[in-house]
């Protein structure tokens, strides 16, 4: 898999949970973690459907992949794995059902992005 791909898929999953969260946060947080949201938790994860909204278009490749979007999108799922990681082993969310998926999705992200953000000469 090219690293255009990757990154393509990468912008378009976040894309779309990005939209997800602001249109239906309190469904996409009972189906990732078991729980609904009070009023606050509502607010953030629209905020955080914003964020990821706007990350997924600025990596969004057009003509080439840059260094940038790579490296971007390396940290955040990287970040994203360890931390819903954490969530199921020490954070208490054990009735998630799709928990693990998604830590699995964002971990095997990251080995990809990983890849190429290491190798000698590709963005």
């Amino acid at each position: 898999m090219n690293t255009k791909t990757v990154v393509k898929s990468s912008s378009a999953i976040e894309m779309l949970t990005g939209v997800a969260l602001i249109l239906t946060p309190d469904l996409v947080a009972t189906i990732l973690l078991g729980v609904g949201l009070n009023g606050s938790g509502v607010a953030i994860a629209r905020l955080t459907g914003i964020a990821l909204l706007c990350l997924a278009i600025a990596c969004w490749p057009t003509n080439d992949v840059t260094a940038h979007a790579v490296r971007a999108l390396f940290i955040y799922n990287l970040l994203a794995a360890v931390y819903l990681a954490y969530l199921r082993i020490g954070g208490g969310f054990v009735g998630a059902v799709l928990l693990w998926p998604v830590c699995v999705i964002h971990f095997l992200f990251a080995l990809l992005l990983g890849r190429a953000t290491f190798r000698r000469g590709v963005p």
